[in-house]
């Protein structure tokens, strides 16, 4: 059995609390969702604490139809574990059990030479507020919330167990890092020894690395992987833009299988000199090309010298992280569209995303093809994505990443 340190033992002993809900909250519980807003509860003891497991009573009866666990510092108050009538106990089995469904899921991307992914997905594989990504042999946790501290450590092992990983790293959300209720480090290695910060790792044959202490998130984005390889692959001869390139994934991709020349775009320098390092760790021909500026003012001075590509990629990052944001987001989906066509050469390739799970997909692909209509090009649309298979889809705001491929005819 993994040894653990003594800092991430919780100074939290959990309580059980009895929890009534509004008809609101408990037609929330009874769909299954994931999330129990503070204004959802009519009745519940005193002294709730981060971690205490919310039993949640309907209205019928006074049968228990959820359980939860109590978060004090987030107005989603209860994130639930398990919904329905059928009884369940909340301890390292039930975990175990969640981990091990969730490693079956990702199976078949496991097949691939891919040496990364996504084990737990949060909320979607029902561990709300908790994030594990797998590089190579390193395991990197990331938690959002002290609810899963009195129950860390039988999770980290049945975590270490299903994916036999020989390391495993604590990341911290700005938030829990200045929690009280616990001894952990952010950065902290927990288990096994971390000879590197910087891991390498595979994705469908290509090499990439992630610094899995300072990275953002957990040290890499995961959940273009499939897009990547799909670029990667129409990307043989080709000339290649990659916009918001952050770490080079598009860009490695694209150099690794035959591109003739790809140029990455962002506005961190930091990020750039990790995409070409990430590029040199692999074979290619083509020409590898940074460029270190605010995306759309770089787009326009592109346009202006009327350079083109025959492949655009444009990731941006999230636009609406708040509810107020919306507006502005599709604009700037709207602008990096029309932009996108501007760039891409005759008979190209225009890649659109968006990460913002406040756009739903319908609404951002239906800014991508009003865009394209206006901007008199002959196109077609050839695919259109959502998530890789390590990040499966539970419940609607879960769903956030969106992915179109429009060919021009002209």
């Amino acid at each position: 059995m993994p040894q653990f340190p003594k800092s991430i033992t919780s100074n939290n002993t959990p309580k059980r609390l009895a929890v009534k809900l509004n008809s609101k909250g408990e037609q929330f519980v009874s769909q299954g969702h994931p999330w129990v807003f503070s204004n959802n509860i009519t009745k519940i003891n005193d002294g709730a604490k981060s971690g205490d497991l919310a039993i949640i009573f309907g209205k019928n009866k006074n049968k228990v139809i959820g359980l939860g666990l109590y978060d004090a510092n987030s107005p989603i108050r209860i994130k639930m574990l398990h919904s329905g009538t059928t009884p369940v106990t909340i301890n390292a089995d039930f975990f175990k059990a969640k981990i091990e469904d969730a490693f079956a899921k990702r199976y078949n991307l496991l097949q691939t030479n891919t040496t990364s992914y996504r084990l737990l997905f949060g909320e979607n594989d029902g561990f709300p507020g908790l994030i594990a990504d797998v590089y190579n042999s390193v395991l990197v946790v990331k938690l959002y919330s002290e609810i899963w501290l009195p129950y860390l450590e039988s999770i980290l092992e049945s975590l270490q167990a299903v994916s036999s990983v020989a390391t495993i790293v604590i990341r911290l959300s700005r938030s829990l890092e200045q929690s009280k209720l616990h001894n952990l480090k952010n950065g902290a290695v927990v288990f096994g020894v971390l000879e590197d910060e910087v891991v390498h790792f595979i994705e469908h044959d290509v090499h990439f690395s992630a610094n899995v202490i300072k990275g953002h998130k957990t040290g890499y984005f995961l959940d273009h992987r499939h897009n990547r390889k799909q670029v990667g692959a129409w990307s043989k001869g080709k000339s290649v833009l990659d916009v918001f390139s952050y770490a080079g994934g598009f860009s490695v991709h694209a150099l690794a299988n035959g591109a003739t020349s790809v140029t990455s775009l962002d506005i961190s320098k930091q990020a750039l000199q990790i995409a070409y390092q990430n590029g040199k760790l692999n074979s290619y021909s083509g020409t590898h090309t940074t460029i270190a500026d605010d995306a759309f003012v770089a787009m326009k001075r592109m346009i202006a010298n009327n350079e083109t590509f025959d492949v655009v990629v444009i990731d941006p990052p999230s636009f609406a992280k708040q509810q107020t944001e919306i507006d502005l987001a599709k604009k700037k989906y709207a602008q990096l569209a029309q932009l996108g066509i501007k760039l891409t050469a005759k008979n190209g390739l225009l890649v659109l995303a968006s990460c913002s799970s406040r756009i739903l997909a319908q609404t951002f692909f239906d800014i991508n093809s009003q865009a394209l209509r206006e901007g008199s090009r002959s196109f077609e649309i050839i695919l259109k994505t959502h998530h890789d298979s390590d990040h499966p889809i539970g419940f609607p705001e879960g769903a956030y990443l969106k992915c179109g491929y429009y060919r021009f005819n002209d």
